[in-house]
């Protein structure tokens, strides 16, 4: 049985413990919300441009514009794998990890390559100790992606693109479908299907629901210069928003199952700590016990 130091020092290491779990688990729950309402604010602006990618894409034939046009045949892919740079997350990261690596295998049995851009160190990591080079990768921005990453990840994206290196763009990520719910979702990005629905932005629990809009006619709208010139300028800024969009939404969902994995550890620190003081306890009372015992023990030694 351990000695009373031993137990002693192993309650102070928990309880040290717990607080930093508890921190943790309160710092969580800030990001949650800042996240959040990050996603709503952009919101928005990616819907809007989505109904006026839409509107344009409709006066334009596919092939006037490589971005829109499929390629005969899916020979190599990029997935863009979109994960966290810290751990203690639950499956987070795992989830949208093994995800890819069951894409990879699955797209290699069929004869199609698969490139990968990590987004988060976790990602490159991973892919890296398997022997699977990310062709780009982002370190540091996880928990605040900038514009300029998403930016740097379409101009790849688009460039390779319509070069025909690649035929397919998909993002693997988490969508915070709530303050508590995460979603793996795949989306393909390239190439651009103009007649798929908007994404649902993210509403926080206490947002305000804001009444339907009426729908309108659309006016008649004359180009200058012709839809297909406006339609290649507005297709790399949607791709732009739509990768935006995702990193944000992730790091989003990051936070929740970091709050919960924190909570959790907390409560097991909190029933460790009960448990060690009362063997603590028990192991005091018996060292007591056995001293009362010894000083009995002698004194009716001395008597005799």
């Amino acid at each position: 049985m351990p000695n009373l130091h031993d137990i002693d020092k192993r309650i102070k290491s928990v309880s040290s413990t717990k607080q930093i779990t508890r921190t943790m688990e309160m710092v969580a729950g800030a990001k949650v919300k800042h996240a959040t309402e990050r996603i709503a604010a952009a919101a928005p602006y990616s819907d809007s441009m989505v109904e006026m990618l839409q509107g344009v894409a409709e006066r334009v034939q596919p092939s006037e514009n490589p971005l829109l046009e499929k390629h005969e045949s899916v020979k190599r892919i990029l997935a863009v794998a979109v994960v966290s740079d810290r751990g203690l997350a639950g499956g987070f990261n795992s989830n949208v990890l093994r995800a890819v690596e069951k894409t990879v295998r699955a797209k290699k049995s069929e004869g199609v390559e698969v490139d990968i851009i990590a987004c988060g160190k976790k990602a490159g990591g991973f892919f890296r100790f398997r022997k699977m080079t990310p062709v780009l990768e982002f370190k540091d921005q996880s928990a605040d992606p900038t514009i300029e990453q998403a930016g740097e990840i379409a101009d790849y994206a688009i460039k390779a693109y319509e070069e025909g290196s690649i035929d397919e763009v998909v993002l693997i990520y988490n969508h915070s479908k709530n303050a508590a719910t995460q979603v793996l979702t795949e989306q393909v990005i390239l190439p651009v299907d103009t007649t798929a629905a908007p994404q649902a932005h993210v509403r926080t629990a206490s947002a305000v629901e804001e009444p339907a809009e009426t729908e309108t006619v659309p006016a008649s709208i004359e180009f200058e210069p012709e839809p297909a010139d406006v339609l290649a300028r507005l297709l790399p800024a949607y791709l732009r928003t739509s990768i935006y969009r995702a990193l944000i939404d992730s790091a989003a969902g990051e936070q929740a199952p970091r709050r919960s994995a924190m909570h959790s550890a907390t409560d097991n620190a909190t029933e460790m700590v009960e448990t060690l003081s009362r063997l603590y306890n028990r192991v005091r009372q018996g060292a007591i016990t056995t001293e009362i015992n010894e000083i009995v023990g002698g004194a009716a030694a001395l008597e005799e």
